[in-house]
């Protein structure tokens, strides 16, 4: 019998704090960015691209790594916490 398949993962950064009426959007492999002010979306993406660069140096992306896994890395980048 075939063992069932852990859906992937995928990020999804969501910023709310934007005041500018600018709309700020970046897509990656395993995430997207919407939103928030100039210093919080900048935040958010730092923080995704390390913990993506942190999974490829173990050989593994976003999409399959574990979720908590995940929240580890994304809380060690987070740079604001």
């Amino acid at each position: 019998m075939a063992r069932a398949k852990r859906p992937s993962n995928r990020l999804l950064g969501i910023g709310l704090d934007a005041q500018d009426k600018h709309k700020r959007i970046t897509r990656g492999e395993g995430f997207n960015l919407v939103g928030g002010s100039e210093d919080t979306h900048e935040r958010m993406t730092e923080a995704v691209i390390k913990t993506s660069e942190d999974l490829n140096r173990k050989g593994r992306t976003i999409a399959d790594a574990h979720p908590e896994e995940l929240a580890d890395l994304l809380r060690k980048h987070d740079r604001g916490a």
